[in-house]
């Protein structure tokens, strides 16, 4: 019997265990109160996913244009080419073999 606590060490402990299940319980409360709700959680989500399409969206027109005016461009170079430089150097080389040859 020398062992056991007496009964007021265990009135003692009981109070210091409910003091710490006390202080325990306040620490959760305090963190649940900055916790989101699943609602919330699932709206934010929702909207979020939503930008992100919205983002891919723009992302492929943006490319798309890019693709349309890089064809654009290289449309213009081959017009220019086959209109304006291959009739002038067919009418210089002509030229500049005849003078050439005249030597």
């Amino acid at each position: 019997m020398a062992d056991e606590p007496s009964l007021g060490e265990l009135g003692r402990l009981i109070q210091l265990m409910r003091g710490d299940i006390r202080d325990d319980m306040a620490q959760i409360n305090s963190r649940l109160d900055r916790m989101v709700s699943t609602d919330v959680y699932g709206v934010e989500k929702a909207a979020l996913e939503r930008e992100i399409a919205d983002l891919k969206k723009d992302v492929e027109s943006v490319q798309t244009e890019r693709n349309t005016d890089r064809e654009r461009v290289t449309q213009t170079r081959r017009w220019l080419f086959a209109s304006v430089i291959v009739p002038v150097l067919g009418l210089i080389l002509p030229v500049v073999f005849f003078l050439a040859g005249t030597k």
